[in-house]
């Protein structure tokens, strides 16, 4: 059986981001119907507070402190632990910064609904801190990875418990994911000037 960086290495750029965009539009779905049934509308709304404060203050620092914690981490740990079969650089390497942008909120967006919207708010921070982490299954071997995504799965856990505002953990996933989106595509860049 081929493992995801071989089926992602016979893939253009195209089918990779195309297979991305249904991934997070479905988990989008699921967490919309599951949210349906789960939340009556009061409970819906006050999960969801535009506390431009709390986003700022928590969600970015949380967000900016993990891409130090991970920058630092790159520097002193071999860079064949941080290696995912080069996902996020087909992912990201090629595409504007407006694209990662938008293509970071749509993930951020879809990811928390469902993990922190919908099964912490029903079912608990570890069950969905947990499950968070196993959705991210290119890193289950990959020892470091899996730490790191588990630590942020747990931390944009702890940050949904402590401020119940989902717009918090959203903000903080996007800041994680475009920052080294961005990091990707201008790495790609000066590897290939000239």
């Amino acid at each position: 059986m081929k493992n995801q960086s071989d089926v992602i290495e016979h893939m253009t750029d195209r089918e990779v981001l195309t297979h991305l965009y249904i991934t997070q539009l479905f988990l989008l779905a699921i967490a919309s119907v599951i949210g349906f049934f789960l939340f009556d509308l009061e409970q819906f709304k006050s999960i969801w507070q535009l506390d431009i404060l709390e986003i700022l203050l928590y969600g970015g620092v949380a967000g900016i402190g993990v891409v130090l914690i991970d920058l630092w981490l790159m520097k002193i740990v071999p860079a064949h632990h941080f290696d995912d079969g080069g996902i996020n650089n087909r992912v990201f390497q090629k595409r504007s910064y407006l694209h990662i942008f938008v293509l970071c909120w749509i993930i951020a967006i879809a990811e928390e609904w469902l993990f922190r919207g919908v099964i912490q708010t029903h079912f608990g921070f570890v069950v969905a801190s947990v499950l968070f982490a196993f959705l991210h299954v290119r890193y289950l071997k990959k020892w470091v990875l899996f730490l790191i995504v588990i630590s942020l799965s747990f931390l944009l856990g702890y940050l949904y418990e402590i401020t119940e505002n989902l717009f918090v953990t959203i903000f903080a996933h996007f800041l994680i994911d475009f920052i080294f989106g961005v990091k990707i595509r201008i790495d790609y860049l000066k590897e290939n000037e000239g």
